[in-house]
């Protein structure tokens, strides 16, 4: 459940039915200088605060750990006292892209035309390495033979099995959450109920299951709670269409109240997972994109709620033939997912979950066995306030968090608001309305697919962020304008979802990598958490909002409060994030470090993996 969309899709659906060259040498000598001041200061003071793990062991000798493959990157101490340790890792090009500050002040260096100077600078590196009898290739033939020596990741097919699972089953949880969205006027008719009130029972059990996922996942597993999930959900669809036992007619309402309860119990386990998911099963390369599809899937459950709702919740009857359908599809999902879901893979897709692996064996946390019917050491473990309050004052994991919880309460938002948006630029048939929704739903999917697989080649986490918040800007801005024209006003709905969208993935990915070794699981529900709780108190006061009205200077246009607000917050975000400066902890040990081994469990540095 995206936060707050509970009251929000109930407003979406029940309210808008109511309602220069000659100088230029000499600039640029006088620039070349001034920045490379700058770049050098700015290069040296990254490297002398770079912190640098401390030694540690464990598994000796099979097993290298990853703190002593950081150490021994050059083959000079940490201790040596020269200090070029920094210096040789850079030359290895073993230093992560997130923090290779002496890697950027080359560039800056060369780009300025001086680069005769770091030439120099690394004859004289050389010679004091040869002067100590540690002689030296040519970096260019120690950064080709690094990266010739390690391996690539071994990747199972299986992994695509186990996100179809979960995207499927977090489509199908937002299916039966918003299945009567598009038609409250049957739902009132038959039970006499607010459909919103359905849905907020929906908001409340999800928000208290939250807070038993973290521990039930963590003491027993992936596959386990995933599969009793989906069982759950089942049950609770067969209780909302009463099959087989009510013939024609729809259960009484408080037996459909108690399978909502159920779906909702279940979602979290769909809705938290992705990030563990991707940690466990796929490659550095594919994480992002992977977590894209996992998070977001569950839109096209919003949207196809929007469309088959809408076509078949006109009576009764086709009330009830639509929760057929769905309890049928979860009740397939369930069973396959007991056959084919699987804990983990024979070995680990990274450096980075080796890592972990070893350090959850060495703990006794670890499964002792890989396999469905293992079970894991018994081992104290901090509750998840303990465990949230830890995350939220780790450095570095506030800003993803604020960009992730930006991304649900603007997409919510503007899901509220959708209708009225549309009505105001001329979409009068409801049909269309509906079907611009699906594809605010669909675009979030494809963007977070498209932007996520860009993050994975790249690591530029930060910047796709901004970017994206930029871009939502500019479509929140545009949407909420009157009088906008259809084709206007669909492409910036597009557009909102197409940036905003792929904000969450994106920085449930980063919040990961910045808390490395945290669980990931927690880290999700912590994100998911809060941003339940900051939309379900920002739709109402954009709602409050939406009656005040800004005449802009010069014209007749005017924009709403309720945008206004969401552009404050976005610029604001937006100010913050730009201060995000943390290290991407996992991915420095996954460039820095190979899996190795008959077994492939062995974790030895790349410069040593020969």
């Amino acid at each position: 459940l995206k936060g707050g969309f509970a009251f929000v899709l109930m407003v979406a659906r029940v309210k808008p039915r109511s309602g220069s060259q000659r100088n230029w040498r000499n600039r640029r000598a006088s620039w070349s200088v001034a920045a490379a001041c700058y770049a050098g200061c700015h290069c040296f003071a990254e490297m002398s605060n770079r912190a640098i793990p401390q030694n540690s062991q464990r598994d000796a000798p099979r097993v290298r750990d990853i703190d002593e493959g950081l150490r021994r990157r050059g083959e000079s101490g940490l201790s040596g006292p020269s200090g070029t340790e920094e210096d040789d890792a850079a030359d290895a090009g073993a230093v992560p892209s997130s923090s290779s500050g002496y890697r950027s002040c080359l560039r800056a260096l060369s780009f300025l035309g001086i680069h005769r100077a770091c030439n120099l600078l690394t004859a004289q590196r050389r010679r004091e390495r040869e002067a100590r009898g540690v002689a030296r290739n040519s970096v260019s033939e120690l950064s080709e033979a690094t990266l010739e020596s390690c391996p690539p990741p071994v990747l199972y097919k299986q992994r695509w099995v186990q996100l179809a699972f979960l995207a499927l089953l977090a489509l199908i949880s937002d299916l039966v959450c918003f299945s009567v969205a598009a038609t409250p006027a049957t739902w009132t008719k038959v039970f006499g109920q607010d459909p919103a009130t359905l849905i907020d029972i929906f908001l409340f059990t999800n928000v208290f299951a939250c807070f038993i996922e973290p521990f039930i996942i963590r003491n027993f597993g992936l596959r386990i709670p995933i599969v009793g999930a989906a069982m759950l959900m089942a049950v609770g669809c067969f209780l909302r269409s009463g099959m087989p036992f009510q013939g024609e007619e729809l259960p009484g309402y408080n037996t459909v109240v108690a399978g909502t309860m159920l779906v909702a119990v279940a979602q979290p386990f769909f809705q938290c997972t992705p990030p563990l998911l991707s940690a466990t099963w796929f490659a550095p390369d594919e994480r992002a994109m992977s977590t894209a599809v996992a998070i977001n899937f569950n839109q096209v459950g919003i949207a196809a709620a929007f469309i088959a709702g809408g076509a078949m919740g006109g009576s009764e009857a086709g009330l009830k033939t639509y929760f057929v359908i769905i309890t049928l599809v979860a009740v397939v999902v369930a069973a396959a997912s007991l056959f084919f879901f699987r804990e983990r893979p024979p070995t680990p897709p990274s450096a980075s979950e080796l890592e972990k692996l070893l350090a959850e064996k060495s703990s006794g946390a670890l499964k002792t066995e890989v396999g469905d019917d293992s079970k894991p050491a018994n081992k104290p473990e901090d509750s998840f306030p303990k465990e949230a309050y830890r995350l939220l004052t780790t450095p570095g994991f506030l800003p993803p968090l604020a960009a992730f919880v930006t991304s649900i309460a603007v997409t919510n938002v503007v899901g509220a608001f959708m209708d009225l948006k549309l009505q105001r630029a001329g979409f009068n048939d409801q049909m269309e309305v509906d079907m611009a929704g699906a594809g605010f739903e669909v675009a979030i999917v494809i963007g977070g697919i498209i932007l996520g697989g860009l993050v994975d080649r790249n690591k530029e986490y930060k910047s796709v962020t901004l970017w994206c918040i930029a871009a939502t800007l500019v479509g929140v801005l545009l949407l909420g304008m009157e009088s906008l024209p259809r084709s206007a006003a669909l492409a910036a709905l597009l557009a909102i979802g197409s940036f905003a969208g792929p904000v969450q993935p994106i920085n449930a990915e980063l919040a990961v990598e910045v808390t490395y070794p945290c669980d990931e699981n927690a880290i999700e529900a912590v994100q998911q958490l809060c941003g339940n709780l900051i939309s379900a108190l920002l739709v109402p006061v954009c709602e409050w909002a939406a009656e005040l009205k800004l005449t802009l200077p010069g014209s007749d246009g005017y924009l709403r409060g309720d945008t206004l607000l969401l552009l404050a917050i976005l610029v604001v975000v937006g100010l913050y994030f730009s201060t995000f400066s943390a290290p991407l902890r996992r991915t420095e040990v996954d460039q820095a470090n190979c899996i190795t081994g008959d077994e492939l469990d062995v974790l030895r540095p790349r410069a040593e993996s020969k």
